[in-house]
């Protein structure tokens, strides 16, 4: 148990200037300690006021606290008497400053302890002035851990300030810490532990950075037979991180060729990776601290709703679109989600982030994503298959592909048929080339557009628009000339043309080719094909 010293309710003085510390307010004390609130990726300083003052014992906590944060007084008062510490018989005031800014979320509890127990003088509060404290408390005790440390460490080291924070989340903490000079963590499992360490009696080690955790990949593409077609489109979508969508009938291999895709896609880079954790770490999903180079591969059942698939809820958490962010979001059976949750796809993947608008705020996420979606031609799947296809075809295709908005659909760069796989395919012997191989020509290509979008804030192809397309996406006279029919022929949209030039950019990249030519265009519009509709 932890003991407590006689004149534990010793007020200190200091001077009122910043976040942290205590000062004399009139004849009672007001300890301060700094956290963070969470809106979208961004974290807000907050300042935790506890007042103990004379009058009836009451534990009031102000400050537009929610649920999770009013709930805190029940776990604060169970820590603190499993630690053998009694709330003094006064009126207890924590505020949460500034109080017009919503607090949400359960890792109020260890700075709201830490600001009751240095009011209460079992803390010196000279201690905690220069640190930014988070995370869930037990009510034995146990510190446990909350979603978006990663965003308090960025915030904590750029005020100059250490972190206090669950011992489940110091590799977290630390990774983001070794980038900036050495920022102070102290990772505790339980309140004692901590109190004692910062007593001195007790050394709790430095957490070590998580280790970044091993790529994870998918099959790989020698299990693909077959499907030649499938698998150039993939790489070409691969390569400039174009949208793709895959019609076929049913077991034609189209989930297969998506689940390939992350093993063709290269590594993230340290700093994709580091905004691929932020939204994992607000998300809850960041297991351990592990920080992957892995792209995100996010598969939502076909019965999300809006808010799973771009974010929302009552406390705003990023949807499966933000999830995904710098990675590949597969919709299988695409006809079959809500109409209304697929066009709310439309702006992100358009604009590449998503902003959830509430009454109290608005948060906006990250969401470049790379969208893959596979679909059968018509509900029974067998449409063209006279031996198989339902008495309703083929109105029946009409109605089914209605279901995906045409603007949606003009969103994606490449549009192809996957044929029914035959029994004499499925004997061959796996094809000579599998993921390795092709991951390899996609990395060149990556590279390609790494070195040409340098310090334009783009990546890809996929990403290139209006001057920087211009100057990269040089053609010669028969490609412009293609281009220029084609687009009448077809009756492109404007981002229909442009996706088109995109989509050239990277096939010419793909073979080594500065220039676009004839051959690349052509190859780009038979991917812009739609699917036919009766």
């Amino acid at each position: 148990m932890f003991s407590i010293q006689t004149g534990m309710y010793q007020r200190r003085t200091q001077a009122a200037g910043g976040a942290g510390g205590a000062y004399q307010e009139g004849s009672e004390l007001v300890a301060l300690v700094s956290t963070v609130a969470y809106l979208g990726l961004e974290a807000r300083a907050v300042e935790v006021q506890c007042q103990v003052a004379p009058g009836m014992p009451a534990f009031a906590l102000v400050g537009l606290p929610d649920k999770a944060v009013g709930e805190s007084r029940q776990r604060v008062s169970a820590a603190l008497t499993a630690m053998g510490l009694a709330l003094p018989p006064k009126r207890i005031t924590i505020n949460l400053s500034p109080a017009d800014l919503p607090k949400e979320g359960s890792h109020y509890d260890l700075p709201i302890a830490l600001a009751l127990l240095a009011a209460m003088g079992v803390v010196d509060a000279e201690q905690i002035a220069d640190f930014v404290a988070v995370g869930e408390l037990a009510l034995d005790g146990r510190l446990i851990p909350s979603p978006g440390v990663l965003l308090a460490a960025l915030h904590a080291g750029a005020a100059d300030k250490g972190l206090i924070c669950p011992a489940a989340q110091g590799s977290e903490a630390s990774w983001v810490s070794g980038g900036l000079n050495g920022m102070p963590v102290v990772a505790a499992p339980n309140l004692i532990s901590l109190l004692n360490h910062l007593r001195g009696t007790q050394v709790l080690p430095r957490p070590e950075p998580g280790e970044v955790a091993p790529p994870v990949r998918g099959p790989d593409l020698k299990q693909v037979k077959g499907q030649e077609t499938a698998r150039r489109a993939l790489e070409i979508a691969a390569a400039g991180a174009h949208n793709l969508l895959m019609s076929g009938p049913p077991g034609a291999g189209k989930s297969l060729l998506a689940a390939c895709l992350p093993g063709i896609l290269p590594e993230l880079t340290a700093a994709e990776a580091l905004e691929v954790s932020m939204v994992a770490s607000v998300a809850g999903t960041l297991e351990g601290g592990r920080i992957s180079r892995a792209r995100p591969y996010r598969a939502p059942h076909h019965s999300a709703s809006i808010a799973a698939l771009t974010g929302g809820g009552l406390r705003v958490r990023p949807g499966e679109v933000s999830l995904a962010h710098l990675g590949v979001l597969f919709l299988d059976e695409l006809p079959e989600f809500q109409r209304q949750a697929l066009d709310s796809l439309r702006q992100p993947l358009e604009v590449g982030h998503v902003t959830v608008a509430r009454a109290n705020a608005h948060v906006t996420f990250p969401a470049r994503v790379q969208l893959i979606a596979a679909m059968n031609p018509c509900r029974c799947g067998h449409l063209g298959d006279p031996a198989l296809a339902c008495s309703r075809a083929p109105k029946c295709a009409s109605d089914y592909q209605s279901k995906v908005s045409g603007p949606l659909l003009d969103r994606i760069d490449l549009h192809i048929e996957v044929g029914a796989v035959s029994a004499a395919d499925l004997v061959l012997p796996p094809p000579a080339e599998g993921s390795a191989e092709v991951a390899a020509r996609v990395a060149q290509a990556r590279a390609i557009q790494t070195a040409r979008y340098q310090g334009t804030g783009m990546r890809t192809n996929a990403e290139a628009d209006g001057e920087v397309l211009e100057k990269a996406a040089v053609m010669d006279d028969p490609a412009r000339k293609l281009l220029a029919q084609a687009a009448d022929a077809m009756r492109l949209s404007a981002r229909g043309y442009h996706r088109v030039i995109r989509v050239s950019r990277t096939i010419a990249d793909r073979a080594g080719v500065e220039t676009i030519g004839r051959g690349h265009v052509a190859e780009a519009l038979s991917y812009r094909r739609r699917m036919p509709v009766n």
